[in-house]
């Protein structure tokens, strides 16, 4: 299905990852100027599939800006509720994001994200989780099937954690009025974290749309001398990044395509340079043999997520 783009890293400059460069506060000016260059550049690259939130900064508004540009029914916006963005662009905020899975920030965060239509086809329940009840929220689902049925546009959720898999097969069995209420799932999948493979076949027999999240597993596909049990990994990724004449991170998306052809792809890219590199995945296709070297470097779900925990807002 291609590549999409993910706007957390444009809309917000510091997210929980392994970066080269950070700075403590950004200016929001210069935050949008790149947004929209690499919205074009994306939008020129051939990307129809952006993907948004409240919670990733200026994201949603700079993409309602941008779309207003546009008049190409080709494009597809997939947007989230669930997150407010409370960090103001700076890097050492004590709270970054504040999840709330509630009827009143359903209804509050649609009366922005309602401004992507008619381009939005998606929309999202951001993280959803068993312990925030949202998927037993008779509320919370009569709204967004009122929304699914009202605009024409299918209802999903986003996964994060190592209970991934748990959450997706409660929300397979979302019924509103004896209606499915969820049409695409939206979770973390990358070579280090592939704990979703064992869904596929169930997502692909329900006609549910898939789309993967952190393919680049927060920058830790790179090769940092802070995970030395990774060197065996980085050899692999960095010796096929030169069989095939492209970086570690198209042979990283490449890997997501190849496992999961009917899923889309987002590429987490924040500069135009980021973006042009992570479209080289489009350009090649990985040897069965490749593809079962990188699945064999698969971790636990538990160390994977405690790992990601422990990277720093950056």
């Amino acid at each position: 299905m291609g590549l999409g783009l993910g706007m957390a890293a444009i809309g917000r400059p510091h997210y929980i990852n392994v970066r080269t460069n950070t700075v403590a506060k950004s200016d929001v000016n210069e935050l949008k100027a790149n947004g929209f260059k690499v919205l074009d550049a994306a939008y020129n690259l051939g990307v129809r599939y952006f993907d948004t939130a409240p919670g990733y900064g200026l994201a949603e508004d700079l993409l309602i800006d941008w779309l207003a540009t546009k008049n190409d029914k080709s494009i597809q916006v997939g947007a989230k509720w669930g997150y407010t963005y409370t960090a103001n662009f700076d890097k050492n905020a004590t709270v970054h994001e504040v999840k709330e899975h509630s009827i009143s920030k359903l209804k509050e965060q649609w009366q922005v994200s309602k401004k992507l239509l008619p381009f939005l086809t998606t929309y999202q329940i951001h993280s959803a989780t068993l312990e925030t009840g949202v998927l037993e929220n008779a509320e919370v689902l009569n709204q967004l099937a009122y929304l699914k049925n009202e605009h024409q546009i299918k209802i999903g959720i986003s996964t994060t954690g190592d209970n991934q898999v748990e959450v997706i097969k409660k929300a397979l069995d979302v019924h509103v009025e004896g209606e499915l209420l969820f049409d695409t799932i939206q979770s973390t999948f990358n070579i280090l974290e592939q704990s979703i493979l064992g869904i596929c076949n169930q997502l692909k027999e329900n006609g549910k749309k898939l789309i993967i999240k952190e393919a680049l597993a927060n920058g830790r596909i790179f090769r940092n001398k802070n995970y030395p049990k990774y060197d065996t990994f980085y050899s692999a990724l960095e010796s096929l990044s030169n069989k095939y004449i492209v970086g570690v991170d198209a042979i990283a998306l490449q890997f997501c395509t190849a496992t999961i052809p009917e899923s889309m792809v987002l590429s987490g890219a924040s500069t135009v340079s980021q973006l042009e590199e992570n479209l080289k995945t489009n350009n090649f296709v990985l040897s069965e043999e490749d593809v079962m070297l990188l699945k064999s470097f698969s971790v636990e779900p538990f160390d994977y997520w405690k790992e990601r925990k422990q990277l720093q807002w950056n």
